[in-house]
């Protein structure tokens, strides 16, 4: 390998769509912040995602379980962890 072929190893997340039409957006990194890709989950679907050099940030849209290496979250607020 070669020293400007450097190897991106960013956090995983993954996520579980609790409802049909979850959307999952990858956001650019970078002087401004772009929409680069997007997904969309339909309930019981799971994505495992990473981010990399160009995915600084998701943005996840409708009812999902994330799981990080900092715990879990739901994306919409009358999901209670259980």
């Amino acid at each position: 390998m070669e020293d400007n072929d450097k190897v991106v190893l960013g956090d995983y997340i993954c996520i579980l769509a609790l409802e049909d039409g979850v959307d999952i957006i990858g956001m650019t990194r970078g002087k401004d912040t772009k929409f680069h890709h997007t997904e969309k989950l339909d309930s019981g679907e799971v994505m495992i995602a990473q981010f990399t050099e160009n995915t600084s940030a998701m943005k996840i849209r409708g009812k999902a379980k994330i799981l990080t290496k900092y715990g879990e979250l739901y994306s919409h607020q009358d999901r209670q962890p259980t």
